[in-house]
């Protein structure tokens, strides 16, 4: 079990989980976002990553668990860029409540903050893999170890 304490991953950890709630899970989007089908163990993954960062500083964090954590919110990437378009309708037709022009700016700058998003776990999730990498020496990689791992690059470099 590889435990990281390491001071750049712990800041790219708490930048991407303020910018997931600040952007994609605020109070206008978290409503459409939390219609999405993912199963209950991605999102709590998802929480865990996003919301739960003061439980890990101290004692470190798991490879392993992130590297799922991470897999979880590229899983939640592509759900979103695969449905964005049925969310910009839901708020098209949410009628003409006082918040209609804010909750549509907020939709359609989505595309941008996903990215943005991304981008954030990219970098980490790259960190991580060097660190794996340098931990491994010439055992196993915890990397290849982990199911699910296969798309993440993928998902978030698009």
């Amino acid at each position: 079990m590889v435990v990281i304490k390491d001071n750049d991953v712990i800041k790219l950890i708490e930048r991407a989980g303020y910018h997931y709630h600040l952007h994609i899970a605020n109070r206008v989007l978290r409503p459409l976002i939390l219609q999405i089908y993912l199963d209950n163990k991605t999102w709590s993954d998802i929480e865990t990553f996003t919301e739960k960062m003061e439980l890990y500083r101290h004692s470190g964090f798991r490879l392993d668990d992130l590297y799922r954590q991470i897999a979880a919110c590229a899983r939640l990437i592509s759900a979103i860029r695969n449905g964005i378009s049925s969310m910009k309708a839901k708020v098209r037709a949410s009628g003409n409540s006082s918040e209609r022009i804010y909750m549509e700016m907020t939709i359609n700058n989505l595309p941008n903050n996903v990215k943005v998003f991304a981008d954030q776990l990219n970098i980490l999730y790259i960190l991580l893999i060097d660190i794996d990498k340098k931990n491994a020496g010439n055992g196993a990689l915890v990397y290849s170890q982990i199911q699910g791992l296969a798309d993440v690059s993928y998902i978030l470099s698009s």
